[in-house]
């Protein structure tokens, strides 16, 4: 996705090894929809976004499985409340890590809206968006890689509902929504449908 170089962020490397075992953050992973308002810090989302579609290694491959590594999977962060960073909407760039700027402004209430007035999509520090380009899979396995993609977000998913727990931090599923008025609020591309969306904060 092109960009002008004052609309990229450079973001933290992620750390490779951290201080909770899978085991324990599997066993402490729980929904949180209360958030005390406080900022995350850019290092957490940095960290947040490498553990759903992160490269790991010279051949490009990722943190979550992707059938025939056609790699559908799109991320996005809704700023809010990000120490470092500007209120808006920001696209991942998993090749390079870095963010790329598509909109801006707190879009947090406008998604609370789409979302049925959940609170904690208005509340959260910020929100991660999981969509898709079923075309890519599609192309290549036909019906069935509507499935596989399906599959692959929810691979991305319990990456980031993991990760969180290992950075101290609250994550919830959010679900429903209506799928066209988050693609208008974040300016999608036609060929992405949102998907997925989680919330993070600082849990209260």
């Amino acid at each position: 996705m092109p960009g002008k170089p004052s609309n990229i962020i450079k973001l933290p490397r992620p750390a490779r090894d951290g201080g909770v075992s899978i085991e324990k953050a599997l066993r402490l992973r729980r929904s949180c929809r209360a958030f005390t308002g406080e900022p995350v810090e850019l290092a957490e989302m940095s960290q947040l976004l490498w553990s759903a579609q992160g490269v790991t290694d010279s051949d490009q491959r990722r943190t979550a499985p992707s059938a025939g590594a056609t790699y559908p999977v799109h991320q996005y962060l809704v700023a809010g409340n990000v120490d470092g960073l500007d209120p808006g909407v920001y696209a991942y760039q998993p090749e390079t890590h870095v963010l790329l700027a598509t909109e801006s402004g707190d879009l947090r209430i406008d998604l609370a809206r789409a979302s049925f007035s959940q609170s904690c999509v208005e509340t959260c520090a910020a929100l991660g968006v999981l969509t898709a380009d079923f075309e890519r899979t599609t192309a290549e396995y036909g019906k069935s890689g509507v499935k596989y993609v399906h599959f692959e977000i929810g691979h991305a998913a319990q990456n980031v509902l993991l990760q969180a727990v290992g950075l101290g931090l609250g994550a919830v599923v959010v679900g429903a929504f209506e799928s066209y008025e988050v693609a208008r609020c974040l300016a999608l591309p036609e060929s992405q449908t949102p998907l997925y969306m989680i919330a993070v904060g600082n849990p209260r």
